[in-house]
């Protein structure tokens, strides 16, 4: 059905005849509606996916036929809004929605990426390309910035064209029947005979092209004609909730000659007897199966060896760390004692035991490739293999990337030659929860300080702990730091960028089915939006326990809470549903588009259900703008003269129950104004004494710049000049106003539902010179960013846009504009100097403190 649709409107043109602005309001409140509801729906399979509520096959497919329909009906309604041609909106979705189709059939489809990707280009978003093992090692380099061995992926796109190549699918899907009836003699032979298979198809020549020259280009970086590298098993599932510890293969120290056959060894292993059997009995579907591999240079390893971020079992509020001579291959595979370590978790991660073993012998890489045994010096046998500068730099590391996932992490490491600490893998660690953990929490946090509760609304449950970070701004943003809780006034999609390192989020405002709710619950953020307070009681710095599960802040460090969250068990990843919905989620809920005006804000980009719903709601208010500026006045009733002390010449068209005025009457007075936007901008104008009477003395050449200005202004067409007009209805005023030398647009929707709610505010003019000008938009702009507008200045041009405030709120910046608008007539005149811009912005929000609470 989209495409037949899409074709049509390839061909088709706007009529003649436009709309009526009346219907095509309506579209745009039908694409407000669709929008909250399939933010609604997202929200709902994020839910779900959080793990709070159970679900089934059923309500997947389900849910993704709903959002669907959803999405395809927004694109149809934004088509008739804007009368254009969205054949690439069609396109995308259907994209999409074929992708979710196939999944939901068990046929994955691999979207994008090539045979082979650098290492530096991995990250949680390339998890289907890469496997999670490589995924992860990339997230760790590119986030957190620790070192990993360098390298690059053998993709899951190789491993799927090579299959499709060789015909090697054909007998996999019988496994699944061998299982169920327990012929595992059969699933045995099964597994041997598809590892030779493997062994002996031929790997297409394009394919070996590629991952050759990636390993030349991997010699030359690393200077090395000669280099010798370790290929690592990332196949789906791996070290997920599934851990496949030790199911794969992996090969070391290994060089070019010998690369592609040692990669067909790592994929057959997929297909060894264990691993198979891992697989069946965690649930997973042959069409869950794909092997990435990773091939990195290879470490010489000094010391190394796997720490676990969290140890209870060993004492409580330590981390315990293996640790041999050479390679970590020993600790990994059990083949040699160790040397055991327990460590503090908190800084500076002092050491609270240390166990020497013997230690005879260390694996190290042989000359001619693999690894050998080699004989350790008498001296080196019996010390400890880490010195306590080491343990602090290995544990400080691991404590980074257990904040980042949020779980205990169960991480490989080595030191090389140069004493540089190399994070070679990490994975999730499942710890066991205590029967008498909840007690220990209700003790943590019977006396604890409460800085607020039961505030806004929980948009992704879980725990955080860390110091307030404020964002008020880009530069903000850009600084955040690792670890953090993101502070704000307002939600906004950019906060996706630190999702990966923050904690936790708390905003003064938003919704919890808004586009960056969505993206909290995607990222697993613990998230708590529109608490209103929590910016006037919290700043930089603060160090707070964000209990998201029940919508408390604490001051300081709650450890009891933090450690419940560490160890809570999350056994509903282990199903096939679980992995489905999350495999739909990533077609559906990640946000690529996220700056209105990035160049890359188009329909082509979509790549999600998600960005289509963002980019329709972010074009259709656009869109309504322009109409209401074109055609709004012309296809309603005729405009009435508002009837008020202010020197306004404002006409009023209601376009449907936006007054109360009778159709005879030619005047509307302030009190029949139903319309809640010009409502509150009126009382702002002339009901807070913010309207400047006073005359104000202009020199000539100000005068004479300004008339000039204004005589151009004047034979430019209407639309470009404004009218002292205003088109109502309800909720929606469009105003345009000419008060003097100055011009003033306000487009607004005001209702119950946040989602829909937005303020588009533009000023330009002016009766004196340009530096004048200019300080009374740097007046207007400090003052807009005060009340949470995103603001721009384009000369004496201020654009302001907010968005998603509760009802009440918005109501309060109406009027708060409306006094702005009155406070500025002639205040281009009075500012004599920079200092007067301070010093009148300081005077209006004292005054709007006064007038509105804020």
């Amino acid at each position: 059905m989209a495409n037949r649709l899409a074709q049509r409107l390839a061909f088709w043109r706007p009529p003649s005849e436009a709309l009526p602005f009346t219907v095509l309001f309506k579209k745009f409140q039908s694409i407000l509606e669709r929008n909250n509801l399939i933010l609604e729906l997202m929200a709902d399979m994020g839910d779900k996916l959080g793990g709070e509520y159970i679900f089934d096959g059923h309500y997947i497919a389900e849910a993704a036929e709903k959002l669907g329909d959803q999405v395809f009906k927004l694109i149809s309604d934004y088509s008739i809004l804007n009368q254009h041609q969205n054949a690439d909106l069609f396109v995308a979705f259907e994209r999409i929605r074929y992708a979710i189709q196939e999944e939901l059939a068990g046929h994955h489809i691999l979207t994008g990426g090539g045979p082979v990707a650098e290492l530096t280009e991995i990250g949680y978003e390339q998890s289907e390309l890469a496997g999670a093992k490589m995924a992860t090692l990339g997230e760790i380099r590119r986030r957190l910035e620790l070192p990993v061995p360098d390298g690059f992926v053998i993709t899951t796109r190789t491993f799927f064209d090579f299959f499709q190549r060789n015909n090697l699918f054909d007998r996999t899907e019988t496994a699944a029947r061998l299982w169920q009836e327990q012929a595992l003699d059969d699933l045995r032979q099964l597994s041997e005979e598809m590892q030779q298979r493997i062994l002996a198809a031929a790997m297409p020549r394009r394919l070996s092209q590629h991952i050759l020259a990636a390993f030349d280009a991997l010699a030359k970086r690393q200077r090395n004609r000669k280099l010798k590298v370790a290929l690592r098993s990332s196949a789906w599932g791996e070290d997920g909730s599934s851990s496949f510890a030790g199911q794969y293969r992996s090969i070391l120290n290994l060089g070019r000659d010998e690369l592609i056959d040692a990669y067909l060894q790592v994929v057959a292993s997929a297909y060894g007897i264990e691993a198979w059997r891992y697989r069946l009995a965690k649930g997973f579907l042959e069409n869950e199966t794909a092997m990435a591999v990773g091939c990195q240079a290879m470490i010489q390893g000094l010391v190394s060896g796997v720490l676990h971020t969290y140890a209870p079992q060993a004492a409580e509020g330590a981390m315990l760390v293996n640790a041999v001579w050479g390679l970590c291959a020993p600790v990994v595979q059990g083949d040699a004692s160790a040397d055991t370590i327990l460590l503090d978790r908190r800084p500076p991660y002092s050491p609270l035991s240390l166990a020497v073993a013997d230690k005879p012998r260390q694996l190290v890489p042989a000359e001619d490739g693999g690894t050998t045994w080699q004989e350790l010096p008498v001296v080196l046998q019996k010390t400890a293999s880490m010195n306590p500068a080491q343990m602090e730099e290995l544990a400080r590391a691991a404590m980074s990337i257990e904040r980042y996932y949020k779980r205990p992490q169960e991480i490989e490491w080595t030191f090389d030659r140069d004493g540089r600490l190399v994070i070679l893998q990490s994975r999730p660690l499942r710890i066991h929860v205590e029967a008498d953990a909840g007690q220990g929490i209700t003790e943590a946090t019977r006396d604890a300080e409460i800085v607020f509760s039961g505030r806004g609304f929980v948009a992704q449950q879980g725990i955080a702990v860390g110091k307030v970070f404020l964002v008020e701004n880009d530069r903000d943003l850009a600084a955040f730091p690792h670890g953090a809780i993101l502070l704000s006034r307002y939600t906004s999609p950019r906060y996706s960028a630190v999702m990966p390192i923050a904690q936790g989020i708390i905003t003064d405002v938003g919704s919890p089915t808004g586009h960056m709710a969505t993206l909290s619950r995607e990222y697993r953020v613990p998230t708590v939006v529109n608490a209103e307070i929590a910016t006037a009681l919290l700043k930089t710095g603060d160090e707070i326990t964000l209990d998201a599960t029940q919508n408390i802040v604490y001051r300081g460090n709650i450890g009891a809470l933090d450690r419940f969250e560490l160890i809570e068990e999350e056994v509903f990843e282990d199903s096939y549903e679980y992995r489905l919905l999350g495999r739909l989620l990533k077609l559906i809920s990640p946000l690529h588009l996220l700056d209105p005006q990035g160049e890359d804000f188009t329909p082509a980009a979509c790549r999600s259900y998600h960005d289509i719903t963002r980019y329709i709601h972010e074009k259709a208010v656009e869109e309504l703008i322009h109409l209401s500026e074109k055609q709004g006045a012309r296809s309603l009733s005729a405009p009435k003269r508002l009837a008020t002390e202010l020197p306004l010449g404002l006409m009023v068209i209601d376009g449907g129950g936006g007054t109360t005025c009778p159709p005879e009457s030619p005047a509307i007075g302030p009190e029949q104004v139903v319309c809640l936007p010009l409502k509150e901008l009126l009382e702002g104008m002339g009901g807070m004494g913010m309207w400047c009477t006073e005359p104000v003395a202009v020199d000539l050449g100000s005068f004479m710049s300004s008339f000039t200005r204004t005589f151009s202004a004047s034979m430019a067409r209407p639309e470009e000049i404004g009218r002292n007009l205003v088109v109502v209805l309800d909720h929606y005023m469009n105003i345009n106003m000419r008060l003097g030398y100055h011009f003033t647009i306000v487009d607004a929707y005001i209702a119950e539902k946040i989602n829909d709610n937005y303020i588009y505010f533009r000023f330009l003019g002016g009766v004196t010179e340009f530096i004048r000008r200019s300080r009374r938009a740097a007046f207007i702009a400090r003052v807009l960013a005060h009340y949470d507008f995103l603001v721009e200045i384009h000369g004496d041009l201020v654009v302001g846009r907010l968005k998603k405030l509760s009802q009440q709120r918005m109501a309060r910046r109406m009027r708060m504009l409306g006094g702005l608008v009155g406070y500025t007539r002639q205040l281009d005149a009075r500012m004599h100097t920079d200092r007067d811009v301070d010093h009148h912005v300081e005077l209006f929000l004292q005054a709007m403190q006064a007038c509105l609470g804020e």
